[in-house]
C-alpha cells in the first residue's frame, strides 16, 4: 500500500541482491493470504496491526539475533542446476546442456534468478518490470520477451518447445522445472 510499487515488490526486489538483511513485515493486511505471501516474497516476519510494543521489539531483537548468525548457516541461491544447465549468479557465469559456459549481463541475471525464486509460479510482465527493472525505469515488455528468447537458445535442449521457461499468454512468464530437479 505505498505510493509506487507495494512491499511485496520492495522485499522481492531487495531479496534479488541481499538475502541477509531482516525483513520485517508490518502491516494493517492481516488475512492468512497476505502473510503467506509476505513470507513467500522473502520476508522473515510479519506482524499485523494492531499490535504490541513488546511484541515488535521482541521480534526486532529475534531478527536481530539471526542477523548475527554466521555466514556459512545462511542459505542463498548462489548457484542454481537444471537438467544439464547451471548458472552461478555471483559471477554472472552460466554453463548449459551442451558444456558452453558465457557470462550473463546483470539484468539477466536478475530475471533469471527471480523466475528460478518463484519457480512454479506465473511471474506477470508487470511483476518482472518493477522488481528486476525498478519501478522508475520501464522498458519495453518486448524487452522481457526477448530476455526470454535468449533463456530459451540458452538452456532449452529445443528452444522452440521450451521445458523451462514457459510463456503465459497475455500474463508473463513461469520457470517450470522438473520434479526430480528441484
Amino acid at each position: 500500500m505505498l505510493p509506487d510499487m507495494d512491499g511485496l515488490q520492495i522485499c522481492e526486489q531487495v531479496r534479488l541482491t541481499n538475502t541477509q538483511t531482516p525483513i520485517l513485515f508490518l502491516t494493517a493486511k492481516d488475512t492468512p493470504a497476505d502473510r503467506i505471501q509476505g513470507l513467500k516474497r522473502g520476508a522473515d516476519d510479519y506482524l499485523a496491526k494492531p499490535f504490541h510494543l513488546e511484541e515488535l521489539l521482541l521480534r526486532v531483537q529475534i531478527l536481530l539475533r539471526r542477523g548475527q548468525v554466521s555466514q556459512t548457516s545462511i542459505q542463498t541461491l548462489d548457484t542454481y542446476t537444471f537438467g544439464q544447465n547451471q548458472v552461478d549468479f555471483n559471477h554472472y557465469q552460466a554453463k548449459n546442456h551442451a558444456g558452453e559456459t558465457f557470462i550473463l549481463t546483470k539484468k539477466e541475471t536478475l530475471l533469471l534468478k527471480l523466475l528460478i525464486e518463484r519457480r512454479g509460479e506465473v511471474v506477470s510482465r508487470n511483476q518482472i518490470l518493477q522488481t528486476v527493472w525498478g519501478y522508475d525505469v520501464y522498458p519495453s515488455t518486448r524487452t522481457i520477451d526477448n530476455f526470454i528468447l535468449s533463456f530459451r537458445k540458452y538452456f532449452e535442449l529445443n528452444p522452440k518447445e521450451p521445458k523451462y521457461f514457459q510463456s503465459i499468454r497475455g500474463v508473463g512468464y513461469k520457470f517450470e522445472t522438473v520434479n526430480s530437479e528441484q
